[in-house]
C-alpha cells in the first residue's frame, strides 16, 4: 500500500479529514502521519525562516523535515491548506519548496474548502499513487508497436493511433453522450490512420471518462490525466531528460505540472472559477462573433491593457466583456484582455504550487489558442512551447504508456 504522507492544517475543524482518508483509501492508498518530537516543532520556524501563529502549521513544517530527513516514511507528500487561510498559502509553499529541493518525493499541493469531496480528490490522489507506484512506467521514453489512446474530457473527446513513436491518426469530437463520443473519435483515429481495431495492441485511456470509456473498449490502460498528461508533453516537447514545467488550460479545470526526466515531481490542478479556463474563451469567441480557432489570432492584434476584465469569475468576466464593448473597445483588445485573465489566474494560484522551470510546455486544446501562449509568455517572462499535436496530450501519453504494458 502507498503510503501518503498528509501535512496539513484546519481538515479536521473544516470537517473534511473524512474526505481525504476516503480519497486515499478509494486509490488503495493509506494517510500517514509522521512523528515529529515537540523540540522539533519549537525548532521549524527558524529552519524555515518564517514565523506563524499556528501550531498545526509549525507541525506540519516539522513533519516535512523528519521525511527529507528520512524519505522512507513516506511514498509520496499531500500538503493541504484551508483555501481562505493567506498564512497556511504561504506555509504551504514553503513546504512544497522544502521537499521538492530535497527529495525526489512526489508532492500534491492543495487548498480546501468545507465542501471539498472524497470524489473532488480522488484524481489528485490517484496521481500521487501513480507516480510513487510506477515510475518504472513514467520513465518510459518511446512508444512501440502499434497503440491507441483516448482521452475522454469534458467538452472533447479525442483519440489517436501510434506506431513505432510516431502518430499515425487522429480523431477529434464533441463530448456529448461519454460512451458515443469514445466510439467516434477512436474509429476517426482508426480510419485516418488506416488501420483496423483488431490490429490495436494495447489501448489507454485517460480524462474525466477514463474508467466508463476504459470498462466499454477492454483497455489494457486506465490512468488519470495528470501523469498521462505531463508524459504525453514532454515525449511531443521532446524534452524526456531533466526539468520542464507543463501547463494545460482545459475546459473545466487547470493543471500544473513540475516534471523530472518525465515523471511529475510536484503537480496542482483545479482553479477558483471557470473563468480560467477554457470555457470562458469559448464564451469570448462566441460573444465576439469569432469560432474559438479564429480567437488566438484576433487576440495577437490587439492590447489586454485598453481593456479591464476580472480574472476570477466567469460571471464577471462576462460582464467586463459586455461592458468593453458597449464602451466601444476593440474586438482585438477584448479577445487579448480574455486571454490574459485566463492566463493571470492560472499564473496566480496553479503557478504559485509548482517549481516553474523551462523548458515550460503549454498543452491542451486551448494552447491552439495563440493569445493565451503569449499571455503566459508575458505573464512568466518565460518563452512557453506548443508542441505539435498538443491538442492530443492526454492521448498520446496513454498510448506511449500503455505500450509499455504490451513489451511486458
Amino acid at each position: 500500500m502507498i503510503r501518503i504522507a498528509q501535512l496539513s492544517c484546519g481538515s479536521e475543524y473544516s470537517g473534511v479529514q473524512g474526505e481525504l482518508e476516503k480519497a486515499a483509501e478509494m486509490v488503495g492508498a493509506e494517510l500517514v502521519f509522521p512523528e515529529v518530537s515537540l523540540e522539533d516543532v519549537r525548532n521549524v520556524e527558524e529552519r524555515f525562516g518564517i514565523e506563524v501563529a499556528s501550531g498545526d502549521l509549525n507541525l506540519a513544517m516539522a513533519r516535512a523535515t523528519r521525511i527529507v530527513e528520512n524519505p522512507d516514511l513516506a511514498d509520496a507528500v499531500f500538503v493541504a491548506t484551508c483555501f481562505r487561510c493567506a498564512e497556511g498559502a504561504i506555509v504551504r509553499s514553503e513546504i512544497r519548496k522544502y521537499i521538492h529541493e530535497n527529495s525526489r518525493i512526489p508532492v500534491l499541493s492543495y487548498s480546501f474548502t468545507e465542501r471539498t469531496t472524497a470524489e473532488t480528490l480522488l484524481t489528485r490522489m490517484e496521481a500521487l499513487v501513480t507516480t510513487a507506484k510506477f515510475k518504472g512506467l513514467l520513465s518510459r521514453e518511446r512508444q512501440t508497436g502499434l497503440t491507441a489512446g483516448i482521452d475522454s474530457g469534458s467538452t472533447t473527446t479525442k483519440s489517436v493511433v501510434m506506431q513505432d513513436n510516431q502518430v499515425i491518426g487522429t480523431g477529434w469530437v464533441p463530448t456529448t453522450e461519454v460512451v458515443k463520443s469514445a466510439e467516434a473519435a477512436y474509429n476517426a483515429a482508426l480510419e485516418s490512420a488506416g488501420v483496423k481495431r483488431e490490429e490495436i495492441q494495447g489501448l489507454g485511456t485517460t480524462g474525466y471518462g477514463r474508467h466508463l470509456v476504459g470498462k466499454e473498449f477492454g483497455a489494457m490502460l486506465i490512468q488519470e490525466e495528470i501523469t498521462v498528461n505531463s508524459k504525453g508533453a514532454v515525449f511531443l516537447a521532446d524534452a524526456q531528460k531533466g526539468e520542464a514545467t507543463v501547463i494545460d488550460i482545459g475546459g473545466m479545470d487547470n493543471k500544473a505540472i513540475s516534471v523530472q526526466d518525465g515523471i511529475p515531481g510536484t503537480f496542482t490542478m483545479g482553479g477558483i472559477c471557470a473563468g480560467a479556463s477554457g470555457r470562458f474563451l469559448e464564451l469570448t469567441a462566441r460573444r465576439l462573433g469569432v469560432d474559438i480557432t479564429e480567437l488566438g489570432k484576433l487576440a495577437l492584434k490587439g492590447d489586454y491593457e485598453k481593456v479591464p476584465m476580472n480574472s476570477y469569475c466567469i460571471v464577471f468576466g462576462t460582464q467586463s466583456l459586455v461592458n468593453s464593448l458597449s464602451a466601444g473597445s476593440r474586438p482585438e483588445d477584448v479577445a487579448m484582455a480574455a486571454c490574459h485573465s485566463v492566463a493571470e489566474q492560472v499564473f496566480e494560484q496553479q503557478l504559485q504550487e509548482v517549481e516553474v522551470k523551462e523548458p515550460v510546455i503549454m498543452v491542451g486544446g486551448t494552447a491552439l489558442i495563440e493569445g493565451l501562449p503569449r499571455a503566459m509568455e508575458q505573464l512568466l517572462g518565460l518563452k512557453v512551447m506548443v508542441p505539435d499535436y498538443a491538442q492530443y496530450i492526454g492521448c498520446v501519453g496513454a498510448s506511449l504508456l500503455v505500450s509499455g504494458l504490451v513489451e511486458d
